[in-house]
């Protein structure tokens, strides 16, 4: 009797043991969930702070060398291994920079020529392509030019080894005989050259000021390596004769001639030539000084004599390309000496008078990088490598190398998070493109649409998904029999297990095409079904009681059930006869011409529904075991006050379940944020920024989804990626923190009930 009495007030030493393990084991879990949580967080900060570091310049190699002429021109090998010397007589000179120089704080050692070619008898003007496509053209007091492009990247290795070249270490892209640009043979003033591997363009300013035209183009198929240039040329009309700079495109349709306080838009074909446009550059009274290409030369960056810099590039204005100043750079009242533009990115360094060094990037607002650089004699010439990792300084034969780091220039606060002007877009816009297959392609990353999209789904499929799971909840809580309750409630629950993958392939393939076919009538169903069941409970409630008695109470929804199908059925055999009445015959076709409402197949409503089904469990179960629990003694109290079940529902039930009903809406919230398969198969995936229910979007978490294995490891875009996971990790902490923070006030406003 005494162990039993024992074992029944709990002093059973197994028992005890038990509980501690328990607790023990309930607590260390908790504890290692909050150690993985804290270690996620530190983890995506450690992937993601690098996008924000600072931008560096060391000095890494000082040598002198012998040249007697002046240097025109400079460019660095793609490796680093080599660089490219034009001077004002034309001779290119091809030098090796010993592997040493790359090191910081090596010795100095100058720089061993390779190769050297004189390359016209008596040069008169000198040009060089954008330093991505590494071309330099000299042209004579004939009217010839010649064209060039150093390559040293076969042969560095081996004639800095003294070994024998098997060939030159310049390549003629048309041939060793010079080129006649001026039929007339006058000399060539002024120069500009783009050369790609199948067309290319030159236009120069003759001695009696003409501007002549040769384009080059190839014909047949790429992979024949046999096809021969052929050109044309003419000469441009309407052009001025102080012309101060020039600039062609990559493309070699077009020409900027900067003029005065004009630049003159210059339209080239292959058998003539037009100004197209004359846009004036100057501000007031500062004048434009020099043009200078950025990647791909479809934006210039044009310097003032008041000691300005802007970006200028085209946009479609009334059916127009118009060349418009969409950005100034600010810098310190000092005189520009030098712009240097990256070859690959958006981004370029700008030298001063007083030795300042700036590095911009263009859609990040702000200097990155500033400082006083070069102390006593600046530099006459400044170049960077084609990775963007060094910079050369000459002045004269004194030449400086510096190492760079600026892995990650396109990211900032104002390139993720605020309204970008993007080359070619009429106007400053949230954008998120990733990739393009063009070379001169500008990352666009702003976060902005995709938050948008993953809150916008995330509502939809709120609006969709609260209304149906809360008053499920109550009805089966409140008013469901106990019978028909343990029937419902699990086979609700049971929809939970349904892989989100399944539903997303069923709303993207059955569900899209049925909403597209018969969009009429759900529109009418929305309206149609609720009224139904407010007309269908109003008759009910005027039928005799001897009928509505024969109904047990808890079962009166298997008498609406026929309801919502007909209506249903109604609606849907309804949706091609409202389509000819109201639609001309095609509800779509009539939103985009007369409304503006553009339709995708595979949009929000297609993802709200499909979504919806995924949410309702959660909240359903959650609210419906909050209403359940209400004591009974407040119902009972309630209804014996002489309450109505209405009124005890609304006054009692719901106020004290409020806690847990709020938990249920904001559990559903994070479920619908965080979800990936749904959005990424029931939706186009375009990340704009349209509140329309028929129009797409793109989420976070489908981002992740799509980028992340196509991005590089380390690269911005894949940093970026674990920045977009990092957000989407602080608002379902936020959202979690708010919905307990407001769950506690309620459980103590209405624990006194």
């Amino acid at each position: 009797m005494a162990k039993a009495g024992a074992f029944l007030m709990g002093e059973n030493p197994g028992r005890k043991v038990k509980d501690k393990l328990a607790c023990y084991g309930v607590t260390a879990g908790g504890i290692f969930v909050l150690i993985t949580l804290v270690l996620i967080f530190f983890y995506l900060l450690y992937v993601i702070l690098p996008i924000f570091s600072n931008v560096k310049v060391t000095q890494q190699h000082t040598f002198t060398t012998s040249f007697t002429d002046q240097t025109t021109a400079y460019a660095l090998s793609d490796h680093n291994d080599a660089i490219y010397r034009l001077s004002d007589q034309g001779v290119l000179s091809v030098m090796a920079i010993d592997e040493a120089s790359l090191t910081q704080n090596a010795a100095s050692t100058a720089p061993s020529i390779l190769e050297q070619q004189a390359l016209l008898e008596k040069t008169t003007a000198i040009a060089a392509t954008h330093p991505a496509q590494g071309v330099f053209a000299v042209g004579g007091h004939d009217g010839k030019v010649q064209v060039v492009k150093p390559d040293a990247a076969r042969q560095v290795a081996s004639l800095a080894a003294n070994a024998t070249a098997s060939s030159s270490l310049i390549a003629y892209p048309f041939g060793e005989a010079p080129l006649q640009l001026d039929p007339e043979g006058l000399a060539v003033s002024q120069l500009a050259v783009s050369v790609t591997n199948d067309k290319a363009a030159m236009i120069g300013v003759t001695a009696d000021n003409r501007v002549v035209v040769r384009q080059f183009y190839q014909h047949g198929s790429s992979f024949d390596l046999e096809r021969q240039w052929q050109s044309s040329g003419y000469e441009v009309a309407g052009l001025p004769s102080n012309i101060r700079s020039m600039v062609i495109t990559p493309d070699t349709r077009t020409a900027y001639v900067l003029a005065g306080r004009l630049v003159y838009v210059v339209a080239l074909g292959q058998d003539s030539g037009a100004v197209r446009d004359i846009v004036e550059v100057a501000s007031g009274e500062a004048m434009p000084d020099q043009l200078v290409p950025l990647s791909g030369a479809y934006s210039l960056l044009i310097s003032y004599s008041d000691d300005t810099l802007a970006q200028w590039f085209e946009i479609l204005k009334d059916e127009k390309r118009v060349l418009t100043r969409t950005r100034d750079f600010k810098l310190a009242q000092m005189p520009i000496q030098a712009v240097v533009p990256e070859h690959t990115r958006k981004g370029f360094f700008a030298l001063q008078q007083n030795g300042d060094l700036s590095a911009f990037y263009t859609t990040v607002k702000g200097a990155i990088y500033h400082k006083p650089l070069f102390a006593g004699e600046l530099p006459e010439q400044l170049v960077i490598s084609p990775r963007a990792d060094h910079l050369l300084a000459a002045n004269g034969n004194q030449w400086q190398l510096f190492h760079v780091v600026n892995k990650h220039p396109e990211i900032g606060i104002a390139s993720l998070w605020q309204k970008i002007w993007y080359e070619g877009y009429p106007e400053p816009d949230y954008v998120w493109q990733s990739t393009s297959a063009s070379d001169e392609f500008e990352p666009k990353l702003s976060l902005v649409p995709i938050v948008f999209g993953t809150f916008k789904a995330a509502l939809y499929a709120l609006l969709f998904a609260i209304p149906m799971a809360l008053a499920g909840a109550i009805y089966t809580a409140y008013f469901m029999s106990s019978k028909m309750r343990r029937i419902v409630k699990p086979t609700v629950e049971l929809m939970e297990a349904l892989p989100t993958v399944i539903l997303g392939f069923l709303a993207g393939i059955w569900l899209a095409p049925i909403v597209e076919e018969y969009l009429a009538g759900i529109m009418l169903l929305i309206v149609a079904v609720p009224l139904s069941m407010m007309l269908a409970g109003v008759g009910w409630s005027l039928l005799p009681g001897r009928w509505r008695s024969r109904i047990p109470n808890g079962f009166h929804i298997l008498l609406l059930m026929p309801v919502i199908v007909l209506i249903g059925y109604l609606c849907f055999s309804a949706s091609p006869v409202m389509e000819n009445w109201f639609f001309d015959g095609d509800i779509r076709v009539y939103l985009t011409n007369e409304w503006g409402i553009g339709y995708d197949q595979r949009n929000t409503l297609v993802v709200g529904i499909a979504m919806g089904f995924a949410v309702i469990p959660t909240i359903f179960s959650i609210a419906e075991d909050a209403i359940f629990s209400v004591p009974g003694h407040l119902t009972s109290g309630s209804l014996a006050l002489g309450a109505t079940h209405w009124q005890t529902l609304t006054k009692v039930v719901l106020l004290t379940a409020s806690p847990g009903i709020f938990s249920a809406i904001m559990m559903g919230l994070g479920r619908a944020v965080g979800e990936t398969m749904i959005v990424l198969m029931a939706t186009g995936n375009t990340p704009i920024m349209d509140w329309n229910i028929l129009e797409g979007m793109r989420t976070l978490s489908a981002t992740i989804a799509i980028e992340m294995p196509e991005s590089e490891v380390n690269s911005s875009h894949y940093r970026v990626m674990f920045l977009a996971a990092f957000v989407l990790f602080v608002f379902t902490f936020f959202f979690n923190t708010i919905a307990e923070l407001v769950r506690q006030r309620l459980r103590e406003k209405y624990s006194s009930l």
